[in-house]
C-alpha cells in the first residue's frame, strides 16, 4: 500500500536523548530518575516506577512533552510537587551526560531554562552526586576549596536560623526541624482561684500567723500571706496543612509538640478542607511517631484551606475545649482561604468571643510590605488580637515574648 500525500509531507519528530531503548537503557534513567525525585521529596516507589515504565513504553519517545506529561501523571500525586518534577525533568533529561552537570551551580553557565542560582533547593540538592557507601570522598581541587570557603564565611547555625522554611533544601530541612525542638515556648501564666502561703498576696494567712505568734511569745514578727496560685493558659492550636502550608505545617507541628509538652491542657486541630483532631497523636512522647500519627489522621493534606466551615465543625462538636474565655487560640495559616467571607467573619467572631487572646501565626510575613488583602486574610487580621511571623528559626524563637507583649494588650 502506498503512503498518501498528507502521511508524505507529514514531520518527522526527532527522538529524545534518552538513551536507546533496543539496549536496555531506558529503564535504568527511569530508575535513576526516580531515586533523583525522592531525594527532592517527590514519593516515588516501586510500584509508580514500574507505571512509569509502562507509560514511557506506552507514549514512546518521539515527543518530549508527551513522555513529561506521561510520567507526570503516574508520578506526582501532590500539587506542590508538580514543579519540582518539571524542573527535574528538563535538567534530568536534557543532556546524556549527568556526570558533568549534577554540579551545575559550579559552572558559570549550565543549559537549561532557569538559571542555577534560581533552581529549587529540592531539586539542587537532588542532582548532587550520591556516594557509595564506606567510599572515600573525592578531593576537592584547590580553587574549588577557596570558591566553598569564600562563599561559607557565616556560620552554618546563623544562615539556617533567617532561612525561611519553604526555601530549604531535604537535608537543611530536616537539621532545622531537629533544631526546632529543642526551642521552648513558655505560655503565658494567669493567676488561678486558688491560694497558696506565700510573702506577698491580699488575705492573710491566719493559721500561718498565729503559729508564727506561737514560737515568739505571742508577739507578730510575721504575716504570712496567700497569693493566688498561677497556671498556664490553656491552649488551642489549629494548623492549617493546605498546600501552600505543606512544608511550614510539618515543622511547626514538630515544633509545638517539642515547646509544648510539659502543659497540661493542650488541644491541637489540623484543617484544610475539614478539621482533624490531632490531639490524641499530640499524648504521644515521641515527635517522630506524633509526625506519623498526624500524617496518617490527616486525609486532606496539602489540600485546599475551608478555615469557616473548619471552626464551624469546632464550634458544634468541639466547643468544650475552650475552657471559659482563658484559652490562648494559635491559629497558623497563611489566609488564603477558598470558603464563604460570611460563613468565615461568622465564625472567628464566636471564637474571639469564647477565648482570651486570638493569636495569628502567619508565614507570609517574611515579605517586606505584606498587607492581608485577601479576603480570609482580611478577616482573620480584623479578629485577630495580634500577627506573628513563623516562618525561621529566629521567628520561633522570639514567639514567646511577642506572644507576652499579645497578652499584655
Amino acid at each position: 500500500m502506498q503512503p498518501s500525500a498528507a502521511h508524505l509531507h507529514q514531520p518527522t519528530l526527532t527522538p529524545m536523548q534518552l538513551g536507546d531503548s533496543r539496549t536496555g537503557k531506558l529503564a535504568n534513567n527511569l530508575t535513576g530518575f526516580g531515586r533523583a525525585l525522592r531525594r527532592a521529596g517527590v514519593p516515588a516507589d516501586s510500584a509508580r516506577m514500574a507505571l512509569a515504565q509502562q507509560a514511557a513504553l506506552l507514549v514512546g519517545l518521539g515527543s518530549r512533552p508527551d513522555l513529561g506529561a506521561a510520567l507526570e501523571a503516574v508520578l506526582v500525586s501532590r500539587e506542590a510537587d508538580r514543579a519540582v518534577f518539571r524542573e527535574l525533568f528538563d535538567l534530568y533529561f536534557r543532556n546524556p551526560d549527568m556526570a558533568s552537570k549534577l554540579l551545575a551551580q559550579l559552572l558559570p553557565s549550565a543549559e537549561g531554562r532557569a538559571e542555577p542560582s534560581k533552581r529549587r533547593p529540592r531539586v539542587r540538592e537532588a542532582l548532587q552526586p550520591q556516594k557509595a557507601f564506606g567510599q572515600p570522598a573525592k578531593p576537592k581541587q584547590e580553587d574549588q576549596k577557596v570558591e566553598f570557603d569564600a562563599a561559607m564565611t557565616a556560620s552554618d547555625l546563623q544562615v539556617l536560623k533567617h532561612a525561611d522554611f519553604n526555601a530549604l533544601s531535604a537535608s537543611e530541612f530536616h537539621l532545622v526541624q531537629q533544631l526546632a525542638r529543642e526551642v521552648t515556648l513558655p505560655v503565658p501564666q494567669v493567676p488561678m482561684r486558688r491560694t497558696r502561703p506565700g510573702p506577698r498576696g491580699a488575705r492573710l494567712y491566719f493559721p500561718g500567723v498565729m503559729r508564727a505568734a506561737s514560737r515568739t511569745g505571742g508577739e507578730l514578727l510575721r504575716l504570712p500571706r496567700l497569693a493566688r496560685c498561677e497556671q498556664p493558659l490553656p491552649l488551642l492550636v489549629l494548623v492549617d496543612v493546605s498546600g501552600s502550608m505543606e512544608r511550614y505545617a510539618r515543622l511547626l507541628l514538630a515544633f509545638l509538640h517539642s515547646a509544648t509538652a510539659n502543659h497540661r491542657r493542650r488541644d491541637v486541630f489540623a484543617f484544610g478542607t475539614h478539621l482533624t483532631d490531632l490531639s490524641p497523636a499530640f499524648r504521644l512522647g515521641d515527635t517522630d511517631a506524633m509526625l506519623a500519627a498526624a500524617s496518617a489522621a490527616i486525609d486532606d493534606f496539602a489540600g485546599g484551606t475551608r478555615l469557616g466551615d473548619s471552626l464551624t465543625t469546632l464550634r458544634q462538636q468541639h466547643t468544650r475545649r475552650l475552657v471559659g474565655r482563658r484559652t490562648l487560640v494559635l491559629l497558623i495559616s497563611d489566609g488564603l482561604d477558598t470558603g464563604e467571607p460570611a460563613v468565615l467573619q461568622h465564625e472567628l467572631a464566636w471564637l474571639t468571643r469564647r477565648c482570651r487572646r486570638l493569636v495569628w501565626l502567619n508565614p507570609l510575613l517574611r515579605f517586606e510590605g505584606y498587607q492581608p488583602v485577601a479576603r480570609g486574610a482580611a478577616a482573620l487580621h480584623q479578629h485577630a488580637h495580634g500577627m506573628l511571623a513563623v516562618h525561621n528559626l529566629s521567628s520561633l524563637q522570639e514567639l514567646a515574648s511577642s506572644l507576652a507583649q499579645v497578652m499584655r494588650r
